[in-house]
C-alpha cells in the first residue's frame, strides 16, 4: 500500500448559510519517495484536504464521507491523543501563514527546541544545538544568534524559513507543504526546494505540495493533481500535465502562468466557461467613469518625479542603553536613493531580509528613516525639513501589506474592514453609498458582493489579500505601495487583480511602488527595476535591459535561479552567451 491513501474524501462545512461541500470525493496517493503536487484555485480545497490528513480541520468543517490510509493505518477515524502520537513526529505540516504558525510570546529557538524535544529523547541543550544547524540550513543568517529573537524581528520570508524548520524538525515520514515558497525570494526558495527534494531522496519521505506557483511545480514535483471547487479534475506525472494537459481548466490555469521569456501587454485570464462553470461572468466596468476614477486630488503635471527618495538609511535598535558603547543596532536599509515618476510602476526585488519591506514602510510612513529624505508630489514628508502629511495626501499614499491576515481586524465583517477607509475619508455621503462602493470593490477584485458579510477568518489565503487589495483601492488613491500583494495568489485570481491594477493605472494615472520576490511577475508589471541586497541597492535599471542584460553579478545570480514552467521558453540572456 502507499505511503498515503484518500479514498473518496469528502468534506463538508455546516454554515447558518447551508452546507459547504469544501471536497467533493477525491482519490489520491502518496509513494514514499514521492513529491505530490496539488494545483488549483484559491478556495479549490487544497489547504482543506492538507488540513483533514493531519487532523486539523477548523469547526464547522468535517470529514463527511471516504478515508484517510496512513502507512498502511486509517488515521481519520482516530481520536484527538491518537492524532497527536503522528502529528508532528511523523507527519509535518509547514503553514502557508507563518506569522500566526509561530508563538509571538516565545523565541525562535525556544520553540524549535520545544518541537525537537516533545518528538525525540533530547535534552533542552542538545536540541537547541539541533535548532542552530536547522536553521542554518534553511538560510537563516547568523542562526546562533537570531535563535534568540522573537518572530516579529523576522520579515515575512525569514518567518517562513522558520516554520519549515518547525516542520523539519522531528524528521516525518510525511511532509505537507501549504504554499512552503510564497513568501520567499528565488535565491532561498531554491534553496528550500533543494532541501525539500534531498530530504525525499534521501531519506524516502513523501511530500505534498501545494501551491500557486507553477514554476515550483514544474521543478520539484514528481506528479501533479489539478484541483478545481472541490475535486480532481486532472492528475498525472508532472512533465506531462504541464505540457500537454487534457481538461478545459488545466488548459486554462497554465496559460494565466506569467510568461518569464517575454513581456505581455494584459495576463491570460481563466476562461470559466470553458472549465464548465456556469456562474454569472464578471462585471466589467468602465473606469474612467467608475467611482475609482473621482479622485481627491492631482499629482502636479510637472517633471518632478511623484516620490523621490534621497540617501535612505534605516537602522533598528537591538540594544538600548544610557552607555553609547552598548548600545546595538542593525542597518536595514542603507543610502538607498531612487525616483518615481507619476504614472509608473517601479519593482523592487532581492533577497527576503534585504530591506524591500522597510523601504516601502518609510514611503508609507510607518518608518521614520534614520537618515535621509523622501518626497511627495514635492513636499517632504521624511527627513530633517519633513512636513506633517496631511489628511488629503495619506488619502493618496496606501499600502497593501505582505501578510493578509494579521493586516485584517478578525473582529470585523468585510464589509466594517473595507468601509472604514471611505467612513475616514468621508468619501461617501451615508451608510448606504459606503456600502455600494464596498459591494463594487469586492466585484473588481474577484469575490463578489455576498463577501462582505463574513469575516476573514471564514476565506482562504488568497481570498484574504483580495480583501486587502480592496481596501487599499477604497480611498481612491493616486500612489499604490504593493509589498508582495500577489504571494498567496492561485495563478488564475493573481492573473485578474495585476490585470485590474494595470487597467487602474492606464485609466487613472496610478502610480506603483511594486514589490515581489516573484520576477516573471515583475517583468510583466514593472518599468523599471531595482535590486536590493542586504539594505544597499545594487542596481536600477528598465525593466527588459536588466532581464536581458543585467549589470550586477547579483543580478544575475538571482535570474539563474529563478523557476521555469515547462512548455515555457527559456529566459535569454546576454551574459549567458
Amino acid at each position: 500500500m502507499s505511503l498515503l491513501d484518500l479514498k473518496d474524501l469528502k468534506i463538508h462545512f455546516d454554515t447558518r448559510r447551508g452546507t459547504i461541500e469544501a471536497v467533493r470525493g477525491i482519490h489520491l496517493s502518496l509513494e514514499r519517495g514521492e513529491i505530490l503536487g496539488v494545483v488549483g484555485e484559491s478556495g479549490a480545497g487544497k489547504s482543506t484536504i492538507g488540513n483533514a490528513i493531519i487532523g486539523l480541520l477548523d469547526p464547522p468543517g468535517r470529514i463527511a464521507g471516504g478515508e484517510i490510509w496512513f502507512d498502511d493505518r486509517r488515521i481519520d477515524t482516530l481520536s484527538e491523543q491518537g492524532m497527536r502520537a503522528i502529528r508532528g513526529r511523523r507527519i509535518g505540516m509547514i503553514f502557508q501563514d507563518p506569522m500566526t504558525s509561530l508563538n509571538p510570546l516565545l523565541t525562535i529557538g525556544d520553540q524549535i527546541a520545544e518541537t525537537i524535544c516533545r518528538h525525540s529523547d533530547l535534552a533542552k541543550g542538545p536540541a537547541m544545538e539541533r535548532a542552530i544547524e536547522l536553521l542554518g540550513e534553511v538560510g537563516i543568517p547568523d542562526p546562533s544568534s537570531r535563535v534568540n529573537d522573537y518572530p516579529h524581528q523576522f520579515s515575512g520570508g525569514m518567518r517562513q524559513r522558520v516554520v519549515i524548520t518547525l516542520a523539519l524538525c522531528a524528521d516525518p515520514d510525511l511532509v505537507i507543504c501549504d504554499e512552503p515558497t510564497t513568501a520567499l525570494d528565488v535565491s532561498v526558495q531554491a534553496q528550500i526546494l533543494t532541501l525539500l527534494r534531498r530530504l525525499c531522496r534521501d531519506r524516502n519521505v513523501g511530500a505534498i505540495f501545494i501551491t500557486h506557483d507553477m514554476g515550483v511545480i514544474s521543478e520539484v514535483t514528481d506528479r501533479v493533481a489539478v484541483m478545481y471547487r472541490g475535486r480532481v479534475v486532472e492528475t498525472g506525472k508532472t512533465s506531462d500535465v504541464l505540457t500537454h494537459p487534457t481538461h478545459s481548466y488545466s488548459k486554462s490555469l497554465l496559460a494565466a502562468v506569467p510568461r518569464s521569456d517575454v513581456r505581455l501587454d494584459h495576463f491570460p485570464q481563466l476562461d470559466y466557461r470553458e472549465a464548465g462553470d456556469t456562474r454569472a461572468e464578471r462585471k466589467v466596468i468602465d473606469l474612467a467613469t467608475h467611482w475609482l476614477g473621482r479622485r481627491a486630488a492631482e499629482p502636479a503635471a510637472n517633471d518632478t518625479p511623484l516620490v523621490q527618495v534621497d540617501n535612505l538609511t534605516m537602522r533598528f535598535a537591538l540594544h538600548h542603553s544610557v552607555i553609547p558603547s552598548w548600545r546595538r543596532s542593525f542597518t536595514a536599509v542603507r543610502d538607498v536613493s531612487f525616483e518615481i515618476h507619476s504614472g509608473e510602476t517601479f519593482g523592487l526585488v532581492g533577497e527576503s531580509g534585504s530591506g524591500k519591506s522597510t523601504v516601502a514602510r518609510m514611503i508609507a510612513g510607518l518608518y521614520q528613516p534614520s537618515f535621509g529624505r523622501i518626497r511627495y508630489d514635492g513636499t517632504e514628508i521624511a527627513g530633517p525639513e519633513a512636513q506633517v502629511m496631511s489628511a488629503s495626501m495619506r488619502q493618496q499614499i496606501q499600502m497593501i501589506f505582505q501578510d493578509p491576515f494579521s493586516s485584517l481586524n478578525r473582529r470585523k465583517r468585510v464589509s466594517e474592514i473595507v468601509s472604514e477607509p471611505i467612513r475616514h475619508h468621508r468619501l461617501a455621503q451615508d451608510k448606504a453609498e459606503a456600502d455600494a462602493i464596498v459591494a463594487d470593490l469586492l466585484e473588481h477584485v474577484g469575490l463578489g458582493a455576498q463577501a462582505a458579510r463574513c469575516y476573514p477568518h471564514e476565506f482562504s489565503g488568497g481570498q484574504r489579500q483580495r480583501i486587502s487589495i480592496a481596501r487599499a483601492l477604497a480611498t481612491r488613491p493616486q500612489f499604490l505601495i504593493c509589498d508582495e500583494p500577489t504571494s498567496a495568489l492561485d495563478v488564475s485570481i493573481q492573473a485578474q487583480i495585476l490585470n485590474l491594477l494595470k487597467s487602474l493605472q492606464a485609466e487613472l494615472g496610478l502610480t506603483l511602488l511594486f514589490i515581489s520576490h516573484d520576477l516573471p511577475v515583475i517583468r510583466q508589471m514593472c518599468d523599471r527595476i531595482g535590486v536590493m541586497k542586504t539594505g544597499e541597492l545594487v542596481e536600477i535599471a528598465p525593466a527588459e535591459h536588466l532581464f536581458k542584460a543585467p549589470q550586477h553579478p547579483y543580478t544575475s545570480h538571482l535570474l539563474s535561479l529563478m523557476p521555469q514552467v515547462a512548455g515555457q521558453g527559456k529566459l535569454e540572456r546576454v551574459n549567458d552567451r
